[in-house]
C-alpha cells in the first residue's frame, strides 16, 4: 500500500489513466538492477528513484573522476574519487528516501553476473564496453529477466528493449541482442574517453531508457521490442530501425 506521502509524493503518476495508483504499486514493488552509475546511469537511477521503484540495484566498480561530471550528473565535484555507486545512493537518498538502494561496488563479470541479474525484476545496461554488453545481454536472457539497453558515442545514441524469452504478438519469438549484434566486434570499439561524447546526449538516452523501464513495470504503451531507436542529436533526428529473431542466434 501506498502511504499519504507516497501519494502526495507521486499524485502526477496517479493522476495519469494508464498508471493510478495500481501502477504507482507495482513501480513500488519492482526491482530494478542499473549496471554502471555514469553517464547513461545517471538519469536513469534519477528518474528511477524519482518514479518510486522500489529497489534499485547499483553496479559500478569505478570511482568518480573530475572528467565524468561533464555528463554524470548525478555526482558532484565534492564526490571526486568517491566510488561511484557510494555517491549514486546519495543522492538517490537525497531525492527519494522511499527508495531502497543495493550496492554492488564491483565490475559485472563472468564469475558474478548470473548472482546479480537473478535478484532483480529488470536489467538496465548502461556500460560502455562490448564485453560487457554482450554479457549483460546473454545473462539477461538466459534467467528470462527484460534488459533495456542503451549506448552513446559523439553526437549519436541507441536504445532498444530485449525480452527474447518471450513470444510477440504475432506468435514469433522476440530477437535477442545477437539477432542485432551476432558477435563483439573483432576490433577494439572507440570509446567516449578516445573520441568525445557531448554531455547532455547521455541524458537523452537515458532518459529515454529510463522511460522502457517504466513503461515496462506499468505496462503501459510499447516497449522497443524488435525496434532500435537511434538517435542523432546534429539534426535532432529520431530514427527507428525494425530488427527480427535470427533462427541462427543461440538461445539460452
Amino acid at each position: 500500500m501506498l502511504s499519504k506521502l507516497e501519494i502526495d509524493r507521486y499524485s502526477r503518476h496517479i493522476l495519469l489513466r494508464e498508471v493510478g495508483g495500481t501502477g504507482q504499486q507495482k513501480l513500488k514493488a519492482a526491482r530494478v538492477l542499473c549496471v554502471g552509475a555514469g553517464g547513461l546511469g545517471s538519469p536513469v537511477i534519477e528518474y528511477l528513484a524519482a518514479a518510486g521503484v522500489g529497489t534499485l540495484g547499483l553496479v559500478d566498480d569505478d570511482r568518480v573522476s573530475l572528467s565524468n561530471l561533464q555528463r554524470q550528473v548525478i555526482h558532484s565535484t565534492a564526490k571526486v574519487d568517491q566510488l561511484k555507486v557510494f555517491s549514486a545512493a546519495e543522492r538517490v537518498d537525497a531525492l527519494n528516501p522511499n527508495v531502497k538502494v543495493e550496492l554492488h561496488p564491483v565490475r559485472l563479470g563472468a564469475d558474478n553476473a548470473q548472482k546479480l541479474v537473478e535478484r532483480y525484476d529488470i536489467v538496465v545496461d548502461g556500460t560502455d564496453n562490448f564485453p560487457t554488453r554482450f554479457l549483460v545481454a546473454d545473462t539477461a536472457y538466459a534467467l528470462r529477466k527484460p534488459l533495456v539497453t542503451a549506448g552513446v558515442l559523439e553526437f549519436y545514441g541507441s536504445l532498444t528493449t530485449l525480452l527474447p524469452f518471450a513470444t510477440g504478438a504475432n506468435g514469433e519469438s522476440n530477437p535477442s541482442w545477437r539477432c542485432l549484434m551476432p558477435r563483439e566486434p573483432d576490433t577494439a570499439a572507440l570509446t567516449c574517453s578516445q573520441v568525445g561524447i557531448l554531455g547532455a546526449v547521455v541524458g537523452v538516452l537515458g532518459t529515454l531508457a529510463a522511460c522502457e523501464v517504466l513503461k515496462l513495470i506499468t505496462g503501459v504503451g510499447e516497449p522497443l521490442i524488435g525496434r532500435l531507436l537511434m538517435v542523432d542529436v546534429r539534426d535532432m533526428a529520431f530514427d527507428i530501425v525494425d530488427y527480427k529473431r535470427n533462427p541462427a542466434s543461440p538461445a539460452f
